[in-house]
């Protein structure tokens, strides 16, 4: 099965309705955060919902938008970023973009199927310390 993602459409209705509403919650309960980063181009400050799963010294993020998604980008441009997960803040480094049975592998046993089933494109691998 080739990468899949979800439509572009989806992503700006998310952008603009569903990301306000999830950031409300995403930094608290499991298996959610919120990316926090910079814009390329503009400098601007953006925090982004994402589901995000613990890997050994850090965190594995799957990229569900495919792999132009801006928050991508900004993070692997800037070489990190912030994360808030689970009522804590971590400074996020050295960010990795795997694919493939790479980017499954670094996903909890569960998920793995899931994200498989799905045709998830890739999963953003970064070190992290807590900040």
């Amino acid at each position: 099965m080739g990468a899949v993602h979800l439509p572009r459409m989806l992503a700006r209705i998310n952008r603009r309705v569903v990301n306000p509403i999830q950031r409300t919650y995403a930094g608290i309960i499991p298996f959610h955060g919120i990316v926090e980063h910079a814009g390329r181009r503009s400098g601007a400050r953006y925090r982004t919902p994402v589901l995000v799963f613990r890997a050994p010294g850090g965190f594995a993020i799957i990229v569900g938008y495919g792999l132009n998604s801006d928050w991508l980008q900004n993070v692997l441009a800037a070489e990190g970023g912030g994360l808030r997960h689970r009522g804590r803040h971590y400074l996020l480094s050295r960010p990795r973009l795997t694919q493939g049975d790479e980017a499954y592998d670094s996903l909890p046993r569960p998920v793995r199927a899931g994200a498989k089933l799905l045709g998830v494109e890739g999963v953003l691998r970064l070190d992290a310390v807590p900040g």
